[in-house]
């Protein structure tokens, strides 16, 4: 398979998230989404928090890096067929990596969970929202889990340096 991280972390730090509607000198990237949302699952704790399962968590958005991030209600226009490219995308992009084509159900509910504390966070910090309206959106995070995270506007280059140094450590530590 010709997929290789350099490749999905270029794509992903050039991808802007919230259609690029953000406050910032920068565009927030996917792979800047990408480490926070990591981070959080991290923070979440639990047997869950392994490389294996971390590296997951990073990789959660990698069929982005060929096929963009489209806002939920595109998503809903385009119809299933989004949906279909983005699991054997999602399947492709895990078994290169060594996991699992399909992750366990209570893995992708921990990196769910991560993902939506991380919208919650860009949507009040970076995208224009008031709590309450993101509470109702992404559901309202404990204060424990996001204690000290923060939103990072970088230039792409050196989130993707980010991006590429993260998933190695975790690659090392599979040891696969």
């Amino acid at each position: 398979m010709d997929i290789e991280i350099e490749d999905i972390a270029h794509g992903l730090a050039f991808v802007a998230r919230w259609n690029g509607q953000t406050r910032g000198d920068f565009a927030y990237s996917v792979a800047e989404h990408s480490l926070l949302v990591e981070q959080i699952f991290t923070r979440q704790g639990g047997p869950l928090v392994t490389p294996r399962w971390q590296l997951a968590a990073m990789l959660h958005d990698a069929p982005e890096y060929v096929i963009g991030d489209m806002i939920n209600p595109v998503k809903s226009a385009v119809g299933p067929a989004y949906g279909e490219l983005d699991l054997r995308l999602t399947a492709a992009v895990h078994l290169r990596f060594g996991l699992p084509a399909a992750l366990p159900t209570e893995v992708k509910k921990a990196i769910k969970s991560a993902d939506k504390i991380s919208a919650w966070l860009e949507a009040v910090n970076i995208a224009g929202f008031v709590a309450a309206e993101a509470d109702k959106l992404f559901g309202k995070p404990g204060p424990e889990v996001i204690k000290g995270l923060e939103i990072k506007l970088r230039p792409p280059a050196i989130v993707r340096a980010d991006y590429i140094s993260r998933v190695e450590q975790l690659l090392a530590g599979l040891k696969i």
